[in-house]
């Protein structure tokens, strides 16, 4: 092997390391959100089914947007953003959008990336784009920068009422649906909303949107 492969293997192998200690530290150590595992009966892949509410009414921080998993195990929503699925299978994710809509900054994020096909339906419908700039109708995105996949949520009308009480049960939202593969090297992936969510914060990137439990988490793939 030549010096600069070693290099970069070395490279790679410390920041799996990196980003494992940190996972350990976070989620077991200081006591984080809990990880909805997606492990069990992955023969047919798994079944993914989430949701983002315009607020966390079951913590200390109610006017926080949120994303919630619903835990295969029990069918009821956890408040967290860490989910374990094994290595190499294929993941059906349902998104249910409650919240309503926040301008992307960057058009970029309205395009569906990193999906089979390149496409997400919204109610039904394929899209490989939501445009936020020719109406105000992406209120987040899940994004998996280390994947390469980018999906864009789409909103309810901007007269909707919106749900109230998290995690949501009932309601307005639209459903987002697509289905993508997980990398055959297990570690954790980092994801995130691309939307500026963090009302009250510099340029609405701190608060939710920074915190893992709200809009930003971690997809753990395991052997």
């Amino acid at each position: 092997m030549s010096l600069p492969a070693r290099v970069g293997t070395l490279v790679v192998a410390f920041l799996a390391v990196v980003a494992g200690g940190s996972f350990l530290v976070i989620h077991y150590l200081l006591g984080g959100p809990p990880v909805v595992s997606f492990t069990a009966g992955s023969g047919g892949g798994v079944n993914i089914v989430m949701q983002e509410d315009p607020q966390n009414t079951v913590t200390s921080k109610p006017d926080w947007v949120s994303y919630f998993i619903k835990s295969p195990a029990t069918g009821r929503w956890v408040h967290t953003t860490l989910f374990q699925v094994p290595a190499g299978v294929t993941v059906h994710m349902t998104i249910l959008g409650y919240d309503g809509c926040t301008p992307l900054r960057n058009p970029l994020w309205g395009n569906v990336t990193g999906t089979v096909g390149n496409v997400e339906y919204v109610d039904g419908k394929p899209t490989s784009l939501i445009n936020s700039w020719s109406g105000c109708n992406v209120g987040h995105t899940f994004s998996i920068p280390g994947i390469g996949l980018n999906a864009p949520m789409a909103t309810p009308s901007l007269t909707a009422s919106l749900c109230s009480t998290s995690p949501c049960t009932s309601g307005p939202h639209k459903t987002m649906q697509f289905t993508f593969v997980t990398p055959k090297t297990p570690g954790n992936y980092f994801w995130q909303c691309r939307v500026p969510c963090g009302g009250g914060f510099l340029d609405g990137f701190g608060g939710p949107m920074q915190t893992t439990g709200f809009m930003t988490g971690n997809m753990e793939v395991v052997s």
